[in-house]
C-alpha cells in the first residue's frame, strides 16, 4: 500500500515549539505571521499496509486489550461490548449496557481494564445513561465471557456492577468520555462541558475537566483540590485539571511520563473568536488550568495554559495513544490520534502521527486518509497499531463494510 500523504492540503497548525508565542491576551489572528503556515511534515520511510480486523460494527468507540494479548474488548456506541479474539470478531455480544442512552455523540464510549486485571478481572465502561448523566461503571469479566468463543448465546459476560462515578454532565454533544489507568495506578476520566462553557471553570462541576480517581471511585488524597478548604466551597475533589472543552484522547509518554491530551476546539461556536478551528494538543499536569472558555487557539492568559499545538481548520481529534510496538520501529514513542475531520467540507479525516521529544513536537504526518472518519487509535500487544472508523455516526459516508477495526502492520 502506498504511504499516505504527509499532511492534508490547506491544514494550518500553530506550533508553540517552533515560534514566538503571541503576547498575553493577544488574539491568534494578530500573530499569524509569527507561526509557520505549514508545520514540520514527515513521511514514514518504512513500508507499511493497513489490514482489516473486523467489519460491520456500529460506531466502535473504544478498544481495550486483555493481558493475554489475544483478545480485545470493543465498545459500540449503541451500548454493546464486543470481543475480537485472534483477529476475529465474535458474532455474540459480550454484554449490553442496560441503561445506556445512545443519541448523537452520546452512548457507550470509553473502556479500560484494571492494571491488575489478571487478579481481579475488572473492566470499566463510560457511557451516557438513561438518567441523563455520564457515568463510569466497573464490572467483573465473568467466566461466561471468558468462554465466549465457545459460541454461547447471549452470554451476559460482565457482572457485579459497581458505580464508580456519576453526575458528569451530558447532552447530545460534548459528552467526553475517555477513561484510562495511568502509570500511577489511578483512573483518569475526561469530561466534556456539553456546550455550557462556563462549566469548564466551575470547580463545583465535573464538566470540562480531567478527573483522577482511585479504582473504587474514591478521591486520591494527593489530588490538587482536596482538603477542608476546598470541600467547604463544594469543590470537586476528583478534579485533576481544569478548563478543557471536549477532550477525547489521553495517554502517557512512556519515556517522560507526561500525559498528552487531544481536545475539540470551539470551531463554529457562537460568540467565540476566532470562529474556526482551535482543536488542541495539550500536556495535562496536576492542578493546571487549560483556559476554556477564557482563552482559546493561541491566546495566552496568566495562570492558564496555551496548547502545545492547535489545529485550524478543525480536524476533530477523537483519541490518543503512544505507539509502543516494534513492528514499525520508526513510529515507536510517537503519539497517534484519530481525526473525525472537523466541520465543513475539504477537511479530510485520518490518523495523525505526532513526533514528540520531551515537551516539544518535532513533526507530524497524516495517515490512512482514505477510510473516512477515524475514532479510536490504540497500540496493540502484537506490535501493530489499531484504529477504528466512525462512519455510521450520522456524519460520515459509510462504506458497505463500515464500521471497521483496522490495523497498521509492516508491508
Amino acid at each position: 500500500m502506498m504511504n499516505a500523504l504527509a499532511a492534508v492540503a490547506g491544514l494550518s497548525i500553530a506550533l508553540g515549539s517552533f515560534a514566538q508565542p503571541p503576547a498575553p491576551g493577544e488574539a491568534p489572528g494578530a500573530a499569524e505571521q509569527r507561526y509557520p503556515l505549514n508545520p514540520p511534515k514527515i513521511e514514514t520511510k518504512a513500508k507499511y499496509k493497513v489490514e482489516t480486523v473486523a467489519e460491520a460494527l456500529e460506531v466502535p468507540w473504544g478498544i481495550a486489550f486483555l493481558p493475554d494479548g489475544r483478545r480485545a474488548l470493543v465498545t459500540e456506541r449503541a451500548g454493546r461490548v464486543r470481543m475480537i479474539e485472534d483477529g476475529t470478531l465474535n458474532p455474540v455480544t459480550v454484554f449490553t449496557v442496560p441503561d445506556v442512552e445512545s443519541q448523537a455523540e452520546k452512548g457507550l464510549m470509553g473502556v479500560c481494564i484494571h492494571p491488575r486485571f489478571a487478579e481481579n478481572n475488572w473492566v470499566y465502561l463510560a457511557y451516557g445513561s438513561t438518567e441523563g448523566d455520564i457515568r463510569v461503571v466497573r464490572y467483573t469479566f465473568g467466566a461466561v465471557a471468558r468462554s465466549l468463543m465457545e459460541g454461547q448465546k447471549d452470554p451476559g459476560g460482565l457482572k457485579d456492577e459497581k458505580l464508580i462515578l456519576r453526575g458528569m454532565p451530558a447532552r447530545n454533544n460534548h459528552a467526553g468520555c475517555r477513561i484510562k489507568f495511568g502509570p500511577d495506578g489511578k483512573l483518569y476520566v475526561t469530561t466534556g462541558e456539553m456546550f455550557r462553557k462556563e462549566l469548564a471553570q466551575d470547580m463545583t462541576s465535573l464538566g470540562g475537566k480531567v478527573l483522577r480517581l482511585n479504582d473504587d471511585g474514591t478521591v486520591p488524597d494527593d489530588n490538587p483540590f482536596t482538603g477542608e478548604e476546598h470541600a467547604s466551597q463544594a469543590v470537586r475533589g476528583e478534579i485533576w485539571a481544569v478548563g478543557v472543552r471536549n477532550p477525547q484522547g489521553i495517554d502517557w509518554d512512556p519515556k517522560t511520563g507526561l500525559l498528552w491530551e487531544t481536545e475539540h476546539g470551539p470551531s463554529g461556536e457562537r460568540g467565540v473568536q476566532p470562529s474556526q478551528g482551535g482543536d488542541e494538543l495539550n500536556i495535562i499536569e496536576k492542578g493546571k488550568n487549560y483556559g476554556w472558555p477564557e482563552i482559546n487557539h493561541d491566546k495566552r492568559k496568566e495562570g492558564m495554559e496555551t496548547p502545545v499545538m492547535q489545529y485550524t481548520p478543525a480536524i476533530a481529534p477523537a483519541s490518543g495513544a503512544f505507539y509502543t510496538g516494534d513492528l514499525i520501529p520508526e513510529w515507536k514513542g510517537n503519539y497517534f490520534f484519530g481525526a473525525l475531520g472537523g466541520l465543513g467540507g475539504g477537511k479530510r479525516p485520518g490518523v495523525v502521527r505526532v513526533v514528540v521529544d520531551g515537551r516539544t513536537v518535532t513533526g507530524i504526518e497524516w495517515l490512512a486518509t482514505e477510510y473516512g472518519r477515524i475514532r479510536e487509535v490504540v497500540s496493540a500487544p502484537d506490535g501493530s497499531l489499531w484504529f477504528t472508523t466512525s462512519n455510521k455516526d450520522g456524519r460520515g459516508r459509510p462504506a458497505e463494510s463500515d464500521d471497521r477495526v483496522l490495523r497498521f502492520v509492516p508491508e
